[in-house]
């Protein structure tokens, strides 16, 4: 096959490339640009160059040819947009979950992508075909890294465009193959936090864009004036750390985005015992069929805790979920993802009342 391979600079994408080189596939790599240089000029240093330097070098040693694509406009645009739109609505978004379907599985495949047979990531997920020649996205071997989470608003048209070459392995098992290939990121540590992003704190990146907004933590059970913080865009429901309050811990339960006020209490797990029921909107169902109502695997986060409910379809696009067991911490605006076993199907964006 002629594939086009996707590199980061992390040990995976690097391992898949060579996994797939060794596979005996014609081997094409691309770094996507999507970097946000007013962003860097801000808030300081972001380590692109350095991932760059990276694939430069894993590309040189495998003799690969490599192609830098810019993607910096439609990643603005689409995800950085949706962050900042998500954030001032008071929800906590997701963007590499939309990174993947609209940029790497969008905007690639339409500019570049659909020049080869297949598109490889370093994901930790799987693809099994059935006989009707539908893909569908199973979890990876490794339950602790798998992705499933990242790649779950893919398209059936996406999916059959997608290769997986280190799904199938654990992260131990990557790095002996790191090793084996000699590779110069074999010992590098795996990136955190959002991708575009790097190393600036969101935090600082929601601060440019939407400014300071002064609002008040109120003590939930009490309705007493703790003290101040500077906007409520920058907290999500159960977060415990980064309040800076004493006599703690204290959790966020509750926010109003138009007054800024954050609600804030000692006794989180009591209050939240009624966040078990929520609707999920705007879901994508990968293999274009929806589920039948019943009872299924969930993911309201990535890593490797799952949970179960049941599910009903309210109509194609919209799912009543109810928890078998209360989840700290569901806020509007993440994801829920939905397994039948170990097949994803799908998600929709959570929205709780």
């Amino acid at each position: 096959m002629n594939l086009a391979v996707l590199v980061s600079g992390g040990v995976d994408s690097a391992v898949a490339l060579r996994l797939a080189q060794e596979q005996g596939h014609t081997v094409t790599a691309f770094y996507l640009k999507i970097w946000l240089e007013d962003e860097l000029a801000y808030l300081g240093n972001c380590p692109w160059q350095e991932d760059l330097a990276f694939v430069e070098h894993i590309c040189k040693q495998a003799s690969v040819p490599l192609h830098v694509v810019s993607l910096q406009k439609e990643y603005h645009e689409v995800i950085v947009s949706y962050t900042i739109t998500q954030a001032r609505l008071g929800y906590t978004p997701n963007p590499d979950v939309f990174c993947n379907t609209h940029i790497k599985f969008g905007f690639f495949v339409e500019k570049v992508g659909h020049q080869f047979d297949a598109v490889v990531t370093g994901h930790y997920a799987q693809t099994a075909k059935d006989s009707r020649g539908v893909v569908s996205l199973i979890t990876s071997a490794d339950v602790v890294k798998d992705q499933t989470y990242f790649l779950s608003y893919l398209t059936q048209k996406q999916l059959q465009k997608a290769m997986f070459p280190v799904g199938g392995l654990t992260k131990t098992e990557v790095r002996a193959y790191a090793n084996k290939f000699d590779l110069l990121n074999k010992d590098r540590r795996d990136s955190q936090g959002i991708c575009f992003l790097g190393d600036i704190k969101f935090k600082d990146f929601l601060k440019h864009h939407l400014g300071v907004c002064k609002g008040s933590f109120i003590e939930y059970e009490t309705g007493k004036c703790l003290g101040e913080h500077e906007g409520a865009w920058f907290f999500t429901i159960g977060q415990r750390h980064g309040i800076g309050l004493g006599q703690g811990p204290w959790y966020v339960v509750a926010k109003d985005i138009n007054t800024h006020e954050v609600y804030i209490s000692r006794n989180y797990t009591k209050i939240q015992k009624n966040k078990q029921i929520f609707l999920a909107t705007s879901c994508n169902w990968i293999n274009q069929m929806r589920p039948i109502d019943g009872r299924y695997i969930l993911k309201l986060r990535h890593g490797p805790t799952f949970t179960t409910g049941f599910v009903r379809a309210i109509d194609s696009n919209t799912m009543h979920v109810t928890l078998d067991k209360e989840d700290q911490g569901i806020a509007s605006g993440q994801f829920v993802v939905i397994y039948d076993n170990n097949q994803c199907l799908g998600a929709g964006i959570i929205q709780v009342n």
